[in-house]
């Protein structure tokens, strides 16, 4: 049974390239009207585009999304948004699928993957771990995306978590810019990508039934950046923990 299904995963790996590749083009062709696009129209087209790419995509994986709790984004309001973060599919998974457009925190190196590095920087705020300069620009960029009106979607734990638990420690970030730009967080959870993507496991995907679940609004006035991170992780873990099959 082990070795049926390393030698499905693989097989199903080279599906997913080959409908994702072809599919990425056609994308592609939509994509370039955000360049005659100031933000936050721009970001919206975004959204838009990948939302219909994404959902045919994740149909013909046999990966279809789940969406749950929209309903606490309120209209007219924006927020930061917390995510667990536990494989390379929770990207292509927050930003369509967002109830509000958005931009998302995003490791800059990606962005030398042909093609698919342009619409992922187009998605993005780009940050070069490495450079203090870059970091500190990223935390102003995010300040300027919710200015604008859009979410702004940040995966706390900072890297994929492989730790076999609900979550790692957070860092301070995402809620420290809760706290300047005065702005709720919307805590979520993302469950199965792990599954059908898994992380350190190259080349192997399995088609897993995904979801997205967004939690009610933390208010983060008045509170401390410890205190705001301790309130969002607790809500996190005790809900993937009652809630994960």
């Amino acid at each position: 049974m082990k070795l049926f299904r390393e030698i499905f995963g693989r097989i199903w790996a080279l599906w997913g390239i080959i409908v994702f590749v072809p599919s990425m083009f056609v994308a592609l062709l939509f994509y370039v009207f955000c360049f005659l696009m100031k933000e936050p129209q721009a970001a919206r087209w975004h959204r838009t585009v990948s939302r219909i790419w994404m959902y045919y995509f994740l149909f013909l994986v046999g990966c279809p999304l789940r969406v749950k709790g929209a309903n606490h984004f309120i209209k007219g309001e924006n927020y930061v948004v917390t995510c667990n973060h536990s494989s390379l599919m929770d990207v292509p998974v927050t930003t369509p699928f967002m109830p509000n457009a958005n931009k998302t925190i995003a490791k800059k190196s990606f962005t030398a993957i042909p093609f698919f590095g342009w619409i992922y920087a187009l998605g993005s705020v780009l940050v070069d771990r490495k450079s203090d300069a870059s970091r500190r620009k990223s935390i102003d960029d995010m300040k300027k995306i919710l200015t604008l009106g859009l979410d702004m979607v940040i995966y706390p734990e900072g890297t994929r978590n492989k730790t076999g638990e609900p979550l790692k420690s957070f860092y301070d970030g995402a809620f420290k810019l809760a706290i300047d730009m005065n702005k709720r967080v919307v805590p979520t959870l993302i469950f199965n990508t792990g599954k059908a993507l898994p992380p350190g496991k190259p080349f192997f995907f399995l088609p897993y039934k995904l979801e997205m679940h967004f939690l009610p609004p933390v208010e983060s006035k008045g509170k401390s950046v410890a205190e705001l991170k301790a309130e969002v992780f607790k809500m996190m873990w005790d809900y993937y923990v009652a809630n994960r099959s």
